[in-house]
């Protein structure tokens, strides 16, 4: 409350209270309990009228891609969410602070803000990219797998950290506006894998020599396998420090270097439980598939995790540092750099096995019988 309350003595009474009002005082007071379902209704209303807006476009472009319509209204919405979150960080103000008081407080949180600036930079340009390569009639596959894994994973750690978090009683009408973000996507993903794959030519003679290199003979294989073996100890290890471990090793860990990891937003815990459930079975199957050949899934869903871990790290380790998030859960200043190394390490490990299945991708094909001209495109 903003207001001071009068001595006791010189309190009115409640006649008084009811004569002296204004009408002001209590102007709009019925309305306030349905502005949560007047709220969720109009972004509803927004969302139709920004589909039927892109189907127009996309009638006047010709475009026979339905993604189209997809990529047209989430890059409107992924503008909004930049709007949100430099509010929130004070660059400007007045735009959204009723939608963030009556439809969505968890937004305020500091990974609301991450995850915000995230859509609206990252998958803002993913989104310009991909328009702008269906009106080109141009293969976008490579661009969406790795939106596909970023959304996702924002989608799948933010909605349980509302649910289950400290802000899990303030959820409102307007967490339905989120719905579409859990369906559209998977649609989307199945669309996306169903493309045919556009990779670098590779003749059958050079898929067989590259598939019959010895793992010492791959030094760049042999890194990132490395690199995987220690990245799932880690994501096992994060795993047990949320799930509460009595050990002394997740006792420091947790109040030493991640106190973001206890914060009651949940936001945290979720995520380090999808790494381990998730992210360290892939590690797991990276790992083989990089010293078994012919694994051809790998690098549609090395594309796949590679956005996720991205969007994941990001909305991390800035939220771990984020003057939102209050003070005992901020990482401390004595080990920021030890902190920030280790994460952007994490991240970055994925991206150099996506390089790797995309850049030189013969190791990843079914073997070819010698003698055949060559293998253009594994379809």
């Amino acid at each position: 409350m903003s207001g001071v309350f009068p001595h006791p003595r010189s309190r009115p009474t409640p006649e008084s209270q009811q004569i002296g009002r204004t009408p002001s005082d209590c102007r709009g007071c019925w309305i306030r309990p349905f502005l949560p379902v007047a709220i969720a209704m109009m972004g509803v209303l927004v969302l139709l009228i920004l589909f039927c807006m892109a189907y127009l476009l996309g009638e006047w472009s010709q475009s026979q891609d339905p993604l189209f319509y997809v990529f047209t209204v989430f890059s409107f919405t992924s503008v909004i969410d930049l709007i949100i979150s430099l509010e929130e960080d004070g660059y400007i103000s007045g735009f959204m602070e009723f939608y963030l008081k009556e439809g969505e407080p968890y937004l305020r949180t500091a990974y609301g803000i991450m995850i915000c600036y995230w859509d609206g930079i990252v998958h803002y340009v993913l989104y310009l990219a991909m328009i702008m390569a269906i009106t080109q009639r141009k293969n976008y596959r490579t661009l969406g797998l790795y939106w596909l894994g970023s959304l996702m994973m924002s989608i799948v750690v933010f909605l349980p950290g509302n649910m289950l978090g400290k802000y899990s009683s303030e959820i409102r009408p307007s967490f339905l506006l989120n719905v579409p973000y859990i369906l559209i996507p998977i649609w989307a993903g199945m669309r996306l894998f169903s493309q045919p794959k556009s990779l670098p030519c590779c003749t059958a003679e050079k898929v067989v020599a590259e598939q019959q290199r010895s793992l010492y003979q791959r030094p760049l294989d042999l890194g990132l396998i490395l690199f995987l073996m220690v990245a799932a100890t880690f994501t096992f290890f994060r795993g047990l420090v949320v799930l509460d471990c009595p050990s002394d090793s997740c006792f420091n860990y947790i109040y030493q270097y991640e106190p973001y990891l206890r914060d009651p937003v949940a936001y945290p815990k979720v995520q380090m439980l999808v790494y381990m459930f998730y992210v360290l079975p892939f590690f797991c199957l990276g790992i083989y598939g990089l010293l078994r050949p012919g694994c051809t899934w790998l690098p549609d869903w090395a594309l796949v995790f590679a956005g996720a871990i991205a969007q994941a790290q990001f909305s991390h380790v800035g939220s771990s540092l984020h003057h939102h998030t209050p003070y005992p859960y901020r990482t401390p200043e004595e080990v920021w750099w030890v902190f920030l190394l280790t994460n952007v390490l994490y991240a970055l490990g994925p991206h150099l096995l996506a390089y790797r299945c995309l850049h030189s991708p013969g190791f990843f094909q079914p073997a070819a019988p010698t003698g055949q001209d060559g293998i253009k495109k594994h379809q």
